[in-house]
């Protein structure tokens, strides 16, 4: 029997509940906001001047759908760095056309891009719905608001076995273009875009006319779920990346007066390449390190003084071993659910780990009573990376890649362990306490 303590458990609903009001990115950094402001953090504007103070505890936001909170430190960033965590707030998935609607033999379905890598087979035959943001247009110009469409407005209907005899040999497959959109409703004799902005204006509660474009994720209407026989597995969509993002975020949280400055970055556009304006590979990251620098009268040379003193986790989860397929392994790398945090190593720098941050994860994990694992890929097969090398080949610091081990990766709804994402919350925030 798999024995789970209450806080565990406890922070495991709330990382259910996390998830199942971040059904998109910007919906993602509207949560963190709100647990932010309820814990005292201030917000800061990219277009204002930024006056900041020993103890104090920001954060700033950019495009909606990325952010960076901090604490700063008392003691000074000079003798102290920073410790810094990333991680990202998209998943892969289904992205809406700006024009998705058309009408095909009396039924209305939605034109979609594949965004990232998503196994697309997941999506088929589940209670599917939209979420993201819609700008609209108002008496004082233009207006973002996020939408969550609860209800089942979509569906993706497999083909009959009948019609496609070989699925079971040869796995279901989707032409991208034309056997990917989801099926909306019947034709009522209007135009299929009108179709479509009727009820996206009355769960807006304004006029068709109002929307002007949108940025909407198909996502499951499913909510987060225990399972297992002592309910110590859990499942639900976006795990890959919310967890971690959940992680970092009540890791800060928990340390409410540090003495080094602790920053958490969470980042969109990750499973597409990380190279936007809110990306890890854009400039957020380094233009909130020189605006915290200069309120505290470093220089540029006293900035890189304190990047050589600091340290970069960067938080993504990682594949657990399945017993159903051995094959798909490295042997001596086999990481197990509940089994505590994963180091990701890939002699390529897919990862960011190196030997030396690897044993900095492993000493804050033995200091905070966290079991450790440590995982490498098959050398045959393709390796996924992380932000880890972006950001710690843009800022020059040392920076390891760490996840906790999770089934199904990319799936419309994954599984993970709860004792690891205690455990993962416990070595962020030991992390933090250095």
């Amino acid at each position: 029997m798999t024995v789970i303590a209450d806080n565990a458990r406890a922070q495991a609903q709330d990382l259910l509940d996390f998830i199942d009001a971040s059904p998109s990115p910007w919906h993602a950094v509207a949560s963190c906001q709100a647990r932010l402001q309820a814990a005292g953090y201030q917000r800061l504007e990219e277009f204002e001047r930024w006056q900041l103070q020993a103890g104090g505890r920001y954060y700033v936001t950019r495009g909606g759908s990325s952010i960076i909170a901090f604490a700063v430190g008392s003691q000074p960033l000079l003798d102290t760095g920073l410790t810094m965590v990333g991680a990202h707030t998209d998943s892969p998935g289904l992205r809406l056309k700006p024009k998705p609607a058309e009408e095909s033999v009396g039924l209305v379905r939605l034109g979609v891009e594949v965004y990232g890598g998503p196994i697309l087979a997941t999506f088929a035959d589940r209670d599917l719905s939209l979420a993201g943001r819609v700008m609209l247009r108002n008496a004082s110009g233009i207006e973002s608001r996020l939408v969550h469409l609860e209800a089942p407005w979509l569906r993706l209907p497999n083909l009959a076995i009948h019609m496609n005899r070989e699925v079971n040999e040869s796995g279901l497959k989707f032409n991208k273009q034309s056997e990917l959109p989801p099926l909306l409703g019947i034709a009522d004799g209007t135009p299929a875009e009108a179709r479509f902005r009727r009820p996206l204006a009355e769960a807006l509660r304004v006029a068709a006319d109002s929307l002007m474009t949108w940025e909407l994720a198909v996502c499951d209407t499913q909510k987060g779920a225990f399972w297992g026989v002592d309910r110590e597995f859990l499942a639900a969509g976006r795990l890959d990346n919310l967890a971690s993002c959940h992680a970092a975020l009540s890791a800060l949280l928990a340390v409410e007066q540090p003495a080094q400055t602790c920053l958490v970055a969470l980042f969109d556009h990750e499973e597409v390449g990380s190279e936007s304006a809110a990306g890890a590979g854009g400039s957020l990251v380094g233009d909130v390190l020189q605006r915290l620098a200069g309120c505290f009268a470093l220089d540029a040379e006293d900035l890189r003084r304190v990047l050589a003193r600091s340290f970069f986790i960067s938080a993504d989860m990682a594949h657990a071993w399945h017993p159903n397929f051995p094959a798909a392994y490295e042997p001596a790398h086999r990481v197990l659910v509940n089994g505590g945090p994963v180091i990701k190593c890939n002699a390529n720098q897919r990862y960011s780990t190196g030997a030396d941050t690897a044993a900095l994860f492993m000493a804050i994990c033995e200091q905070a009573g966290v079991p450790c694992q440590q995982y490498a890929h098959r050398t045959d097969l393709g390796c996924g990376s992380t932000i880890g090398p972006i950001v710690a080949a843009r800022l020059g610091i040392p920076s390891v890649d760490v996840g906790s081990p999770m089934w199904a990766m990319h799936s419309i709804r994954e599984s993970a362990g709860v004792l690891d994402h205690a455990w993962m919350i416990a070595a962020l925030t030991g992390a933090f306490r250095l």
